[in-house]
This record gives structure tokens, C-alpha cells and sequence, in this order.
């Protein structure tokens, strides 16, 4: 669950996420004599799961980008109204929300604060994932959150001007 709950994370296809999930598996399988016993087995497969969508956005060469306007009426689409009766409309509204604010954000942001916030991982296991500092993992999940805070309040984010260090 929480390999695929990542992949779904990372595509926001639940038949990609699935195909990511198999790749994954697969790589893991071919390769378990690289697994170190000392090392967590959920950690070592997420960042199997990592390398193997960036592998996948490499070779695609480029994003795709959805337009906020597209993704608005999506969200207006799929949310139920006043009148459907749906026992727990107003929260599949928040959960929209929510996975509009999360698709918004970053890749780089995105990733370190669900691996922290959804799988619970530490913050040196997701800078093991992500490879990168731990550092930078607690700076990205930071702003991420702030952020994610910020599209749920429905503004725009703040956009700090980058300093140059000479």
C-alpha cells in the first residue's frame, strides 16, 4: 500500500501509478541481491520507486502541464452539489481541493512532504530516497507546506526573489 499510495503520488495516474508500482517490483525482484539486511525494506523500495519515474520523466524529455483553468473545471466537475445528497460530499470537495493545491506544487517540493507527511518516513530516509541532504529535505518540506497552505487559503504563492551570492 504505501509503495503504491507513493506512485500515485508521484503520477497522478492511478494506471500509471500501477504500471510505476510493477516497474518497481520488478527492478527490485532483479536486483534483491543489492539489498543490504541492515537497511529498511520500505525505504530501499520507495527509492527504487523514485528512480524509476525519473527515469520515466527523463525519457519522456518533458512535462506536461496542465492548465490551472483545465484543472479548476475538472475539480468543479467531479464535485457533488448541494442537491446530490452524497453523505460526505463536503469532504470529497476538500480532498479535491487538496490533490489540486498537491498537483500544483513542485515535483521537488511535493515528493520530500508526502514521503514525510503521507509515508511517515524520517527525514534522513526520504533524503536517502531523494538522495539528496537532509538539510535540503527540511527546507523543501518547509515550503512546500507553506505553500500548499497558501493555494489551500486560495492565494497565489509568495515568490521570493533568489539572492545571488558572489
Amino acid at each position: 500500500p504505501r509503495l503504491r499510495r507513493y506512485a500515485r503520488t508521484l503520477s497522478f495516474d492511478p494506471a500509471a501509478a500501477d504500471d510505476l508500482c510493477q516497474q518497481t517490483l520488478e527492478r527490485a525482484l532483479v536486483h534483491w541481491r543489492q539489498f543490504a539486511p541492515l537497511r529498511d525494506m520500505a525505504v530501499w523500495v520507495l527509492s527504487i520507486a523514485h528512480n524509476a519515474h525519473l527515469d520515466l520523466v527523463r525519457r519522456e524529455a518533458r512535462m506536461t502541464v496542465t492548465d490551472p483553468g483545465e484543472l479548476q473545471r475538472v475539480q468543479d466537475d467531479n464535485q457533488p452539489g448541494p442537491t446530490s445528497g452524497h453523505p460526505y460530499g463536503h469532504y470529497l470537495g476538500l480532498r479535491l481541493d487538496l490533490e489540486a493545491a498537491l498537483a500544483q506544487l513542485p515535483a521537488e517540493q511535493r515528493q520530500p512532504l508526502l514521503l514525510v507527511c503521507v509515508e511517515q518516513l524520517s527525514y534522513a530516509e526520504v533524503a536517502e530516497v531523494l538522495r539528496i541532504p537532509v538539510g535540503t529535505v527540511m527546507s523543501r518540506v518547509c515550503r512546500g507546506r507553506a505553500t500548499l497552505r497558501r493555494y489551500l487559503d486560495g492565494q497565489a504563492p509568495a515568490r521570493t526573489p533568489l539572492k545571488r551570492v558572489v
